[in-house]
């Protein structure tokens, strides 16, 4: 993983002012790679001679880059490419190494990261056989280079080729995930749980099979002499608004011992200064020191809404006999995290508080942005954080199927104050309980949690994703539990228990005693059963998954939801960059291809919650409108519902932020970065004010939300409208809406809301109002959009220069239903978009990225509900 937070400057002595500094050279450029000796790909023979290799990359991004494969997402190419993962690769690198290189004392070939089985050999010498795709490997080379030219080879095992042959010997196999969906392993039959390799690229209910191979992570060479400064890490032993209590902790790798003076220089966030010095005594092999730092009245790290990230940058140094031998940068925020678990009235609570303030963490679960890992730039990571900090997410869930990102990924959600939950890396699948499985994983999350331990965002490791749920409860583990014996069905349980309570929690525990430690998502940490509604965080998948009624979402009050979700297409513009025009249908190849759930089947499902809440598409492009419409309109129920019963629930994470290809899916925001319905929608029902109003059983109850830490005077406006224009009726009353709370306002029957207008043709708006400007609004209906009567709203639009940019209008003369402005593949965003219009009512929007006024305006177009559906059927 890639340190960009990383600025390390190292200066050695060894007792002498003369001593060379250290050098790292980049290992990165010149590689070659083929197609192994002895693999069996008859039509592609061709690939045995060495071809250019870029690195950090995969086999596929290789040969993609080459043109020697077509685009992996085009149509349904996904099938025809699999056996990429099922050979066997080289690659290879000469370069040339100095005599000053060979003279110093030590040299370190670092491999951040190799996917995954691989053979590592040195002027033909083997150095390492790797096994596990999250860990870091350094290898000591001075001995093994020589003057001149050197040559650098790299094998990759296939590791279903290396491990399907072994498994099909073994009495059982364990439960996985997802089964190949192109006989490469049979059913039953994943090796995915054998390997620490990214279980997602094997497959899963949002994206396609590519089991990738290569030098996924930077390679380089580390030349020093005496001294190796390994880590430094500002641990944080008490912060609170008066003090902030540090800890500066050295990790050194040293050939010899004697004094040294370890010193801290920090800059807070408005510029002044601190400084700590101490002299210690150095011995010869690895050091573990520590210098006291202490803030008084420091200017602490905050959530999004909750103040200001505040970063500190910490300065350390090495120094011996008077001379700098060592020295880093590293940027921190300072805050104290409490994962606060009480017991009350609900069971027992599950709350992230931090600075002493209960935050409600609303937010998303983050899949991995690429099949290809090595494609994700540090802006595509940004953006992507800059969607979800746009639309008031101050918390995002790390899913435990895919990898551990880069710095940047952690840098950028410390900027922007998005919290994160960090899953390690375990999917689902039921794990090994042979030692060196779980000695490989201890090794792998030390280097992890070292790696990220000083980003204030991460507020909370958890284990896995849905192990021990899964293990409990699902139908194919319970048949598994049938067939194994009792005594071997204890031990793999007991290794379980072993890795994620034990093991995994002492890592954390001991490198990062600030951050909590969680055993999985959902649990309730080892102490009685996982995902129960009372205790713990909880995954709710019985609306979708289980086809009940969207409204079902109001039955659940978890003590923190950290997952659900709905799914839907992305925009027409993503849909035509993988298909062609004959493939949109939902039925069609292509369209089953990008639609894993259920293999392929999730349209149906699809089109039984459209046709539930909405009525029929009339074509293609009505249904992927559809789609969004209906995901972001259920996951605002679950969401409101859920932020109206704070503290009983102090949590919403749906499922999912992003994409990891283009598809359909339960992502928020495409694979392009594009916003679907639910993410303007998340923007509203994620903003620090809320009103929601909530009908159930011919009741309607108001509430007004507030992320605020203090309390506020505001008004609830209340204006009932017939659909066609006109305003039946208006009231108005005072609110004080309470800091940190959910505030119910009134209450009130259907009968008492309608005054006898028809149902079907009739809306109440609820406005809170403060001090004259609107801060929440929100539309109430009578019944699910296909039983409503609906009128055609007379929408128009036009775009316009605002001075500040450019402007899209949209205005209706009737009740506008789920309006959606489109600029087909313009690269701009709007700033709102599917949302209602009252009769009469125009919105502003701006529009953000580089277009000019005449191309948008042949480009724009505007739709609502009653566009989409077939006359009669809705």
């Amino acid at each position: 993983m890639r340190r960009a937070s990383l600025v390390l400057t190292l200066w050695l002595a060894a007792g002498a002012a003369s001593a060379n500094p250290p050098t790292e050279r980049d290992l990165s450029a010149g590689w070659r790679f083929r197609l192994a000796q002895g693999t069996q790909a008859g039509a592609h023979a061709d690939l045995k001679d060495w071809l250019p290799a870029h690195v950090p990359g995969a086999v596929q991004t290789d040969l993609l880059a080459l043109k020697r494969i077509e685009d992996p997402f085009w149509r349904d190419n996904e099938a025809s490419l699999q056996w990429i993962g099922l050979s066997d690769w080289d690659y290879r690198l000469d370069f040339d190494v100095d005599a000053a290189t060979l003279a110093r004392g030590h040299v370190d070939l670092v491999f951040e990261g190799l996917d995954t089985f691989a053979e590592v050999s040195l002027n033909g010498k083997k150095l390492l056989s790797a096994d596990n795709m999250f860990r870091r490997w350094r290898l000591p080379v001075k001995d093994t280079l020589h003057k001149g030219s050197n040559t650098l080879q790299v094998h990759l095992q296939s590791p279903i080729g290396k491990l399907l042959p072994w498994l099909m010997k073994q009495p059982y196999s364990l439960p996985g995930e997802f089964d190949s969906a192109f006989g490469d392993e049979p059913k039953g039959k994943q090796t995915s749980n054998y390997v620490r390799k990214a279980n997602y690229q094997y497959g899963w209910d949002w994206g396609p099979r590519y089991v990738t191979l290569g030098i996924w992570q930077p390679v380089r060479l580390e030349s020093w002499d005496t001294m190796r400064l390994a880590d430094f890490h500002v641990a944080q032993k008490h912060v609170d608004a008066d003090t902030a209590q540090l800890e500066g902790q050295f990790d050194l790798r040293a050939d010899k011992g004697g004094p040294v003076t370890l010193t801290v220089d920090w800059t807070a966030p408005d510029g002044t200064h601190g400084h700590e010095e101490r002299s210690v005594a150095l011995a010869k092999g690895e050091n573990h020191l520590a210098l006291p730092v202490t803030i008084a009245h420091p200017q602490r790290w905050w959530p999004l809404g909750y103040g200001e990230p505040n970063l500190y940058t910490f300065h350390a140094e090495v120094s011996a006999d008077g001379q700098a031998v060592a020295g880093v940068d590293r940027h921190t925020g300072l805050r104290s995290v409490e994962l606060r678990r009480e017991k009350d009235q609900w069971g027992r609570s599950f709350a992230f508080v931090i600075n002493g303030v209960p935050v409600f963490a609303k937010g998303a679960d983050l899949i991995p942005y690429d099949s290809f890992p090595s494609r994700v730039t540090p802006e595509r990571q940004e953006a992507l954080l800059r969607s979800a900090h746009d639309a008031n997410m101050n918390m995002l869930r790390m899913w435990g199927g895919g990898t551990y990102l880069e710095d940047a990924f952690y840098d950028a959600a410390d900027r922007l104050g998005i919290m994160i939950w960090q899953d390690f890396m375990y999917g689902g699948a039921i794990t090994p309980y042979d030692e060196a499985f779980r000695q490989s994983a201890r090794i792998e999350a030390e280097e992890q949690v070292t790696r990220l331990r000083n980003h204030p965002s991460i507020v909370i490791w958890a284990g896995n994703n849905e192990v021990q749920t899964g293990w409990d409860d699902w139908p194919d583990r319970q048949d598994f539990r049938k067939f194994v014996n009792a005594d071997e069905v204890k031990r793999i349980d007991d290794g379980m228990r072993e890795l994620f309570g034990k093991t995994l929690r002492k890592v954390v525990s001991d490198l990062s005693p600030s951050t909590p430690y969680w055993a999985s998502s959902p649990s309730t940490d080892f102490d009685g059963p996982a995902n129960v509604e009372t205790d713990g965080d909880y995954h709710y998948w019985k609306v979708w998954s289980g086809s009940e009624p969207i409204s079902h979402y109001l039955d659940m009050t978890p003590r923190f939801q950290s997952e659900y979700g709905l799914q839907s297409f992305p925009v027409m513009a993503t849909i035509k960059a993988f298909a062609k025009p004959e493939d949109m249908q939902p039925e069609s190849k292509v369209m089953r291809a990008h639609q894993k759930f259920a293999n392929g089947d999730g349209n149906q499902r699809l089109l039984l919650y459209i046709r539930q809440e909405y009525g029929e598409p009339k074509d293609f492009p009505s249904f992927v409108y559809l789609s969004q419409v209906m995901q972001a309109e259920g996951i605002e129920l679950a969401a409101e519902h859920l932020r109206s019963k704070r503290p009983q629930n102090m949590g919403t994470l749906y499922w999912q932020l992003n994409d990891v290809w283009p598809g359909a899916s339960w992502a928020s925001v495409d694979y392009f970065n594009r916003w679907k319905a639910l993410q303007y929608h998340a923007k509203r029902f994620y903003a620090p004010v809320d009103v929601v109003p909530q009908r159930r059983d011919g009741k309607t109850t108001v509430f007004a939300v507030s992320d605020r830490t203090t309390d506020f005077d505001a008004t609830l406006r209340l204006r009932v409208y017939d659909m066609a224009g006109k305003m039946l009726r208006e009231s108005s009353q005072p609110v004080r809406a309470a800091a940190l709370a959910s505030t119910g306002v009134l209450t009130l029957d259907d009968a008492a809301l309608l005054k006898g207008a028809d149902p079907k043709r009739t809306v109440v708006s609820f406005d809170l109002i403060e001090q004259g400007t609107t801060v929440a609004h929100h539309l109430l209906y009578f019944g699910a959009a296909r039983d409503l009567a609906l009128p055609k709203p007379e929408l128009t639009w036009n775009v316009s220069d605002g001075g500040h940019g450019l402007v899209v209008t949209v205005s209706a003369k009737r009740l506008a239903r789920a309006v959606w402005v489109d600029t087909q593949d313009l690269d701009v965003r709007l700033s709102d978009n599917a949302f209602d219009l009252l009769p009469g009512e125009s919105r502003q929007l701006d529009v953000q990225g580089t277009t000019d006024l005449e191309t948008l305006r042949r480009t724009v177009s505007a739709m609502s509900l009653v566009d989409a559906l077939k006359e009669g059927k809705q």
